[in-house]
C-alpha cells in the first residue's frame, strides 16, 4: 500500500470538489469494504483517498411517485432490514441480506457496492429485473444511468473518474408478480455464488403474461435475459416450455472457470437455474 493523503469532507459538494481538484488522482471511500482490499493489494494506488463518512447526504430511504429513493451512503444491512425497502422492493431487500455477512453488510454501501461493480455479487441481477437506475454527482451537476446501461465490464462501470454515486433509483416493485432470488453456493452462506438468478414473473389463464429474468456471477457484468422474456411472453406455463426456453440462457452467458466451478459447470447450471427460477414465479411444477 502506498502513501496517500486522507480528506475527510464536510458535505456531498466538497467531496465532489475534492475529486475534481484531484483529477484521477483520488479515490471515493464509503464503507472501505472493497477499497481496502484494492489497496492493500496495490490493485489501486492512488495519491487521495476521500472519505465520505462524514458526509450526511445521501443516507436516506424514501418513497416518492412510484419509485423508491435509496441514498449512496445507506448501508446495505439498512437495505435489509428496512421496512420501507421489504415493502417497496421485497425482491432487494432480499438479494442484499444474502451479500456475505452481517459484519460486512454493517459496513458496506449501496453506492460502494455499485461503484465495485462486482459481477457475483448479489443485487445486480435483482436490480436488473426491477429497472433500477443510479444517480450521480460530480462538481459539474448531476446525471441518472439505467442499470442497463451502468455495468460496461468486471469491476467497471459507465461512472466518469469525478463522479460520486450519490443515489439508486428503483420502482416500486409489481405487487401482481411473484419473486425470486435464487443461487447456487458451493461453499459456505457468505460465498461468492457459483451462478445466481433473480426473477419476477405472473401467469394469466394458463398464459405467461409478464416475466424478468436476470443472472450473476456468469459473465463479466450481470445479465438480463432479454431474448429469454420476449420468447416466453403469451407461451403456457408448464414446465415442458420453460425447460426449453431455458435452453437459451447457455448462449448469453460467458462464464469463467474459478475455485467455485469450471465455464462449462456455470454454463450447465445457468440454464438449470434460470429454468428453476421461472418455476418458482409462474408456479410451475415439474
Amino acid at each position: 500500500m502506498n502513501d496517500f493523503a486522507f480528506h475527510t469532507p464536510s458535505s456531498l459538494k466538497e467531496a465532489a470538489e475534492l475529486l475534481a481538484q484531484y483529477d484521477g488522482d483520488a479515490r471515493v471511500m464509503s464503507g472501505g469494504t472493497a477499497l481496502m482490499l484494492l489497496l492493500k493489494q496495490s490493485l489501486v494506488n492512488p495519491d487521495h483517498i476521500i472519505s465520505l463518512h462524514r458526509v450526511p447526504e445521501a443516507r436516506s430511504i424514501e418513497v416518492s411517485d412510484g419509485v423508491l429513493h435509496i441514498g449512496g451512503l445507506v448501508t446495505q444491512r439498512e437495505m435489509e432490514l428496512s421496512p420501507v425497502v421489504r415493502e417497496a422492493t421485497p425482491l432487494l431487500a432480499n438479494a442484499y441480506s444474502r451479500v456475505a455477512t452481517v459484519r460486512i453488510r454493517n459496513a458496506a454501501t449501496v453506492g460502494g457496492g455499485l461503484a465495485q461493480a462486482d459481477p457475483a455479487m448479489d443485487p445486480p441481477s435483482s436490480l436488473l429485473v426491477l429497472n433500477a437506475s443510479v444517480k450521480v454527482t460530480s462538481a459539474s451537476g448531476e446525471r441518472i444511468i439505467p442499470i442497463a446501461d451502468w455495468y460496461s465490464d468486471y469491476y467497471e462501470t459507465t461512472i466518469n473518474e469525478d463522479e460520486i454515486v450519490t443515489e439508486l433509483l428503483v420502482p416500486v416493485q409489481p405487487t401482481d408478480m411473484a419473486w425470486t432470488y435464487i443461487k447456487y453456493l458451493p461453499r459456505t452462506e457468505d460465498d461468492y455464488a457459483t451462478v445466481s438468478v433473480a426473477a419476477l414473473g405472473k401467469a394469466e389463464n394458463g398464459k405467461i403474461s409478464e416475466v424478468r429474468v436476470g443472472l450473476g456471477a456468469v459473465s463479466s457484468t450481470a445479465l438480463r435475459a432479454s431474448d429469454l422474456e420476449a420468447a416466453l411472453l403469451g407461451a403456457d406455463a408448464s414446465f415442458d416450455v420453460l425447460k426449453d426456453a431455458s435452453q437459451a440462457v447457455a448462449d448469453i452467458v460467458d462464464p469463467t472457470s474459478d475455485p467455485r466451478g469450471s465455464a462449462d459447470y456455470k454454463r450447465d447450471m445457468s440454464v438449470v437455474f434460470a429454468r428453476r427460477a421461472l418455476q418458482q414465479v409462474l408456479n410451475v411444477e415439474g
